[in-house]
Order: structure tokens, then sequence, then C-alpha cells
């Protein structure tokens, strides 16, 4: 994945952009580079590595003269980062430069016919290959919009791309298909960005782009045209409701930590409107066009699909739906069985997954429903399902997931108590005492989040020294035992497993040394007499245990954790930003890039 913007306005341009990148950093930083026109000539200036070097490099030159330009952050798929292979890349004759975010897969083809026509290529990358193609075109038919469209319908795979001419500085061209574009449009200037947070600074309309549509704008018009046909289209425009405070610091030293401390907030907010405390029922007007369904399929990734694992707990026993939860990337290439009342959920925090997406498509060609459960407004799997409901998480900018989950989570309760209450299962006692627990939980979670935080900072000291790690659950617990682990080699680099804390006897426990810890979800409840038997298990073999637990077990281990203790399945919300709090402490103390870790990236928008 990576992030590009184009602006085109009244503005000193590459400052807007460089603001941009800032923005859309999360999206990739293995290299960056702009692209602008400055005394009729195509200027590209490119860096490896972060961002903070392109602008070092660029504040040695005057670059105010242009008033449009092009921004790349990039995320290496085809070549090693380095200067040679980042954005922008430009065509032999100087003419055009091209930013782009996906993977043209037959570029290899295209670059062989090139250059038998004479064509050359400094990079190895496919979108060189792109550029130089549009060059070819435009030779032979003398039209920009020609050129990109023939182009474009002989690339085969994923792109969004953003093209400046340098015989029309101020006009940018952009298209995209199966990578996320958004045009936003301020007065009298124009964007185009891979993210909202992008221009966010400058303007809260904005326009989704969609598969096969190309983009022209300039300072004062913009329009959209099919990719195919060349007719213009007509758009609608949408108001974001996200302010710029959202989607910075706001004083915390990482994004990760700030989204996490969030969490509270996101719970109110995915409930709000959406509970009628009165009389104890979740109204959820967005499921009105889609049956009752008999059975569920979870499509999701990664973190979304732990969220879906969790959920399947809850909707077998209180809503008493047969769930199956597939990875999406295994999901996609095997012939999946899904009756017709069948009802598909794709969950992504982005909406944007290609795998997650792919999924999508799988099922609706089963002829199932499909809901997305998705946290951007007009993104990709919000406008291909048959319903989609919003988990209202705010902008989420640290790559490692944290608040987004827990909006997944709040979003999947109240599915379960909307399907339950819909079928008559749920007694109106448990249904009211679910919403009120539900209610009350924002304010406890918000006075224990600093004590963990704290707690989890005394931890690291200790912990940082061991090179891995087992996580360990049961029931709603596994799930999150995945999460932990995940978090944990997400952003500290140290090797974590997690297990459904049965499974332990099943081969892991051959780990089991003095030099390999467990983290264990020990809650107070009809668990723990087993999660005891594990653990003496893992003692009898020397492992050191951090044991997460309530103020009422009495457990045996090095570290016993507590925190309060919840009604029911709602105290997986508690356990969730212990978690992360101990991955991220744990992060911080040896001194890891928390916010942009290694070789990932923020939404996998390709295969």
């Amino acid at each position: 994945m990576c992030g590009i913007i184009a602006y085109t306005g009244h503005r000193p341009a590459i400052p807007v952009v460089l603001d941009g990148l800032r923005h859309l950093e999360y999206r990739g930083y293995d290299s960056s580079g702009v692209a602008f026109v400055q005394s009729g000539k195509l200027q590209v200036i490119r860096t490896k590595g972060k961002l903070a070097k392109l602008e070092e490099k660029i504040a040695q030159l005057n670059v105010f003269q242009a008033t449009s330009g092009l921004g790349h952050t990039r995320w290496a798929t085809h070549g090693i980062p380095n200067e040679i292979n980042a954005h922008p890349h430009q065509d032999n004759s100087g003419r055009f430069a091209l930013v782009h975010n996906g993977i043209i897969e037959n570029y290899q083809q295209i670059k062989t016919e090139l250059e038998e026509k004479g064509f050359f290529f400094s990079s190895e990358t496919d979108t060189e290959v792109l550029v130089q193609l549009i060059s070819c075109n435009f030779e032979h038919c003398q039209s920009v919009d020609k050129a990109l469209r023939q182009s474009l319908q002989a690339v085969e795979g994923s792109y969004a791309l953003a093209l400046l001419d340098r015989q029309a500085p101020q006009e940018i061209w952009a298209a995209r298909h199966a990578s996320p574009l958004i045009l936003g449009l301020p007065t009298e200037e124009n964007f185009v960005a891979s993210d909202i947070p992008a221009f966010l600074p400058y303007t809260r309309e904005v326009v989704f782009i969609e598969d096969g549509e190309i983009v022209h704008i300039q300072p004062k018009t913009w329009y959209v045209l099919d990719c195919q046909s060349g007719q213009n289209l007509q758009k609608e425009v949408h108001h974001i409701n996200w302010d710029v405070q959202s989607a910075q610091k706001g004083g915390y030293r990482h994004f990760m930590i700030k989204e996490i401390m969030e969490q509270p907030q996101v719970i109110r907010d995915c409930i709000a409107s959406r509970v009628d405390l009165e009389n104890s029922l979740i109204d959820l007007p967005e499921l009105s066009s889609l049956s009752l369904p008999e059975n569920i399929q979870i499509i999701a990734c990664g973190t979304s699909y732990h969220a879906g694992i969790w959920a399947k707990y809850l909707l077998e026993n209180y809503a008493q739906i047969p769930v199956h939860v597939d990875i999406a990337s295994e999901f996609r290439y095997r012939n999946p069985i899904l009756p017709e009342s069948t009802l598909s959920v794709a969950i992504s925090q982005s909406g944007e997954t290609a795998d997650t997406l792919a999924g999508l498509r799988i099922a609706q060609e089963k002829k199932t429903q499909v809901l997305g459960l998705c946290n951007v407004l007009g993104s990709s799997i919000a406008r291909e399902s048959d319903a989609v409901m919003y988990t209202q998480a705010g902008p989420e900018i640290s790559v490692a997931s944290t608040k987004a989950m827990c909006s997944q989570m709040t979003a999947l309760v109240l599915l379960t108590l909307y399907w339950g209450q819909k079928k008559n299962i749920l007694s109106y006692n448990l249904q009211k005492q679910f919403i009120n627990e539900l209610i009350a939980l924002p304010h406890i979670l918000s006075s224990e989040l600093p004590r963990m935080r704290d707690i989890a900072k005394t931890l690291t000291s200790e912990y940082c020294k061991y090179r891995s790690f087992f996580f360990l659950g049961r029931g709603l617990n596994y799930p999150l035992a995945l999460e932990g682990a995940l978090k944990l080699k997400e952003i500290s680099y140290i090797h974590a497993e997690g297990y459904a804390a049965g499974e332990m006897k099943h081969g892991p426990i051959a780990l089991i040394e003095p030099d390999f810890p467990t983290f264990v979800i020990a809650p107070y409840d009809d668990m723990l007499p087993k999660l005891n038997s594990n653990l003496k298990e893992i003692k009898a073999r020397g492992g050191p245990v951090i044991g997460l637990t309530n103020a009422e077990t009495e457990i045996t281990v090095e570290e016993q954790w507590e925190i309060p203790k919840v009604w029911g399945p709602l105290n997986s919300f508690l356990v969730l930003p212990a978690l992360q709090l101990f991955a991220y402490k744990m992060a911080v103390y040896l001194g890891k890039d928390v916010d942009q870790p290694r070789n990932l990236a923020k939404s996998v928008t390709v295969e």
C-alpha cells in the first residue's frame, strides 16, 4: 500500500503536498517523492527512507512557484526501496510524471513490448512501465485523455494513480481500479488522494471515485469520466464529519497510544442512536434491507479476523446463529459452500482490504446477502455491500490497529443483540442487563486505562529481555490471545504465538522453559479451573507467567495484573486494551517505530 496525493490550485503546491504526505506516511515509508512543473520543466525530487529526508532535500531548493503537483509515499512491491524505484516516475521524454498505488500484474509483458519500440527503463517498478505506456499511446493519439484510457484498458491488476503533464501543469488526471482514490473539493482548488486525512485541513467535501473511473482536476473545475466509454459521469459530493484534531496526535507521543486511549469514546460513538435505553432495544435501520440470517459467514483479515472469531462466540450463544469465520486470503481461493440463506459479513477497518473485498465479491456470486462492517465512509466494501454498518471509530492512523477492533467488537455486540431480539430468544431481563452494562462500559474503561498504562510500563523492563511469548486464552479470550500475540509481533518484533489454552498440550508445551514466558488471560469465570490446570503445567516446566485476571481470582503467577470485573462477555473490552498497552509499552521501551513498524502497511490494498 502506498499513499498518493495531487493538488492543483492557487497555493504553493509542494508545501501542501508535503503536508498531505505527512498524513499519508502511515501508508508507506520506504521512500517518497514529489513532482511539479517549474519554469516549463518537469521537476521530480525523490529520496529513500522517511518523509523527513525528502523534506530536507526540498528545503534546499526553491519550489514555491508551482501551484500544482504530485506526491507519493511508497510501500515497496516491485523493486527494493531506493531512490531509483521511488515515485514519481517519468516517461523517457520528460513530459509525464506518475504516482501509483497498486500492482500492474502484466507489467513485464508490456515492458518487453515497449523495449522493442525503443523505450528504456531505469527502475524495477511496474509504475514506470505504466507511465511509459501512457507516453507511447500519447505519441499516437496526441490526447492525454485517450492515451490514459487506452493504457488503463491494457493493464491488468490494481491501481490508484495521478498523472501530471508538463505541457498542462495546472491539470491533473487520476484514476482507480481496486485501490482507493478520493477527490477533495475546497474552493478554487482541488485534491485527489488515497485517504481523506491527506487534505482534511483544507476541506471536508469529498467525492468517492469508483473502479473504472477517471477524474480530471483543474483549480476551478473537475469532472469524472468512464474509462471505457469516455462519457461524463454524475457524482455525489459527500460531507465528512471528521475534524483535523481527530486525525492528529493531540499531545500524545504516538498515534497508537492516542487511539488506545480513545476507546471509551469509540464505544460511545458506536452505540449512539443505536440503543433505545428506555425500551431496552437495539435499533439498526441500516440492516432493514437484510433478511434474518439462518447462518453467518464472516470474512476478514488480521485484527478484523480476530474480531470475527470473537463474534462467533457471541452470535452462537446469544443469537443462536451458526457462524463460520474465514481468513479472507484463504476464503477467496477455495470453493466455499454458501447457502443463499447465509449472510456474509465482511469486516475491514479501511473497507479497502484487497482479500476481504475479493471474498465479498465471491459471496455475492454465491447469491448471499453481504453486510459490510467497516469504519471508512464510502470505502469499497461499504459501497459494494448490500448493507453497511459503520463502526464510527474515527480515523485510525497507527499501522497497528487498536480502537478499530474495539469498535468492531462493539458493533458485533449490537448485531448479536439485534438478531437475538428479532428471533425473540433473549429474555427481556437479559437484554436489559446487556444494554445497561454496555452503556456503563465507557466510564469504567476511562477510569481504568491510565492505571493499565502504568502497569504495562512496569512490566516492560522485566519482560523486554525475552524473544518469544505465548498468549493463552479460552472461549472469548482465545481470539484476544491471538490479537495480543499479533500486537506484540507487529510493533516490538518479538516472536509471539496466541493459542487456545486447551491446545497447549497438543504440541506447544514442548517450548515451555524459563526463557519462554506466557501471557495468560485468566478472568474470574467458568473457565478459570481449566486455565488453572494449564498454569500448573507451565509452572512445572519453569515457564514465567503474566496473568491478566480479576481481583477475586486465585492463581499462582510471577505477575498478576488485575483489571475490574465487568459483566459477561463485556469483560473483553478491558482485556483488549491491556494487551494493546503491553505491546505498546514493550515497543516504546525497545525503541521501535511504534506507529510505522517495519514492512507493514495500514491497509493491505494489494494481494
